[in-house]
């Protein structure tokens, strides 16, 4: 889901290699044969109540019951190394997606088709979303991208449409740019969130995270270089978060923005602001956009207990069905897994169909670096800040981001 809310921990994920030693011990206690114990990040309340809704749902036909225990995200990795250290693991371990590398590598998780659980029909991208070295280790039932989001009204004011490629985004920022109002706004953070903004330039520019000097995502750099230096967005950018380019967005601040579906509840909120989406734009007419995909995936943890796994494994099958797919996406605003279920999400919630439309190409942050992830991220919002606030060439600062992430592994 959101970065903002699903921000890896490295001492926590360091530790995890501790959670195979000590999962595959299994509950000595003996847990309840009637409850089956999920580990999930749904701290707020009502997503916390939605979960259970569907959990219930698919539990009742077994004859057992689900218990959930949820810690916020950024707590959820060290939560499950202190289970396992008191033989006390859920049967469902819900993560971030960027973090099942780091589980799977310690041999801690069960490949999900080992389990039982059904993956036919899920869209590429969430499939290698949930894998590690080939193997799928977590299933996701929805997931989240970002997309351009725009003032209608400011648009139409001004006798624009929303812009496709990058040229006609830069003309279109600058003239939706006066007063107090940049045409764009994104964030250009040292950290997750801008990254994850960054991202979709990048791949779709053609450059490759496992690669970075190779200068094929120098142009991405220059776009936001050139937005910025050209004022058609603030200078701000490089210390607004994703919450706080929304902020300026339902200002008035920003006539577009890039964001994702987690902000489509707070600017519902907002009557007299109409918005819409639409993909963000790209290169070149026809290029396809490559966003990255965020969100949770369930996994199984190794706990050596075959017949509690099978059960977990039949509870995901049961969330995973499409009519329960579609009605969680909706809960949360995000898009089905599921190719069917998402192609009948975009039918039934238009407003948000290019979110959906995207899914189609959008890529996992750790498909071609797994476990490194976390090293090349900081590698890259250390590109883009250079060349935002120091003045660096892309070209320069994506070499150096490679020197720093290949110190880093």
């Amino acid at each position: 889901m959101d970065p903002t809310r699903h921000r890896l921990r490295a001492a926590a994920v360091m530790s995890a290699a501790a959670l195979a030693a000590t999962a595959v011990t299994g509950c000595a206690s003996g847990p309840d044969p009637g409850t089956v114990t999920v580990l999930n990040s749904a701290t707020d309340s009502l997503e916390h109540a939605q979960e259970q809704k569907f959990f219930d749902l698919c539990a009742k036909p077994l004859g057992v019951r689900v218990r959930q225990t949820s810690v916020p995200a950024d707590q959820v990795a060290s939560k499950a190394l202190r289970m396992a250290s008191s033989h006390s693991l859920t049967d469902i371990l819900e993560l971030d997606g960027s973090e099942v590398p780091q589980f799977a590598a310690t041999g801690g998780l069960v490949p999900v088709r080992q389990a039982g659980v059904d993956v036919s029909g899920m869209s590429k991208s969430a499939v290698t979303m949930g894998s590690y070295r080939g193997t799928q280790y977590g299933v996701a039932r929805a997931v989240n991208s970002l997309a351009l989001i725009y003032n209608k009204d400011l648009l139409s004011r001004a006798g624009l449409k929303p812009p496709t490629t990058w040229d006609e985004l830069k003309s279109t920022a600058k003239k939706l740019t006066h007063g107090s109002t940049f045409g764009m706004a994104f964030s250009a953070t040292p950290d997750a969130d801008g990254v994850y903004q960054f991202l979709p330039f990048f791949w779709s520019a053609g450059g490759d995270e496992a690669h970075l000097d190779d200068g094929r995502g120098a142009p991405a750099l220059q776009l936001w270089k050139d937005l910025v230096a050209g004022k058609a967005a603030s200078s701000a950018v490089v210390t607004w978060n994703q919450q706080d380019v929304n902020d300026q967005f339902i200002a008035g601040r920003a006539a577009m923005m890039i964001n994702g579906p987690w902000q489509v509840p707070v600017l519902d909120q907002h009557k007299d602001l109409h918005w819409a989406v639409a993909p963000i734009p790209v290169p070149n007419a026809g290029d396809p956009v490559v966003p990255p995909i965020g969100g949770t995936v369930m996994t199984i943890p190794q706990t050596r207990d075959t017949g509690r796994q099978h059960t977990a494994a039949k509870i995901i099958n049961c969330l995973n069905e499409q009519r329960n797919q579609v009605a969680w996406g909706e809960s949360v605003n995000n898009v089905p897994t599921m190719t069917a279920a998402a192609e009948q999400y975009a039918r039934q919630n238009p407003k948000l169909a290019a979110f959906a439309s995207e899914v189609a190409t959008a890529r996992s942050r750790t498909d071609r670096v797994g476990a490194r992830w976390p090293v090349v991220s900081d590698a890259l919002s250390g590109a883009f800040q250079s060349v935002l606030t120091g003045g660096a060439s892309p070209r320069a600062a994506l070499k150096q981001a490679q020197a720093r992430a290949t110190a880093g592994e």
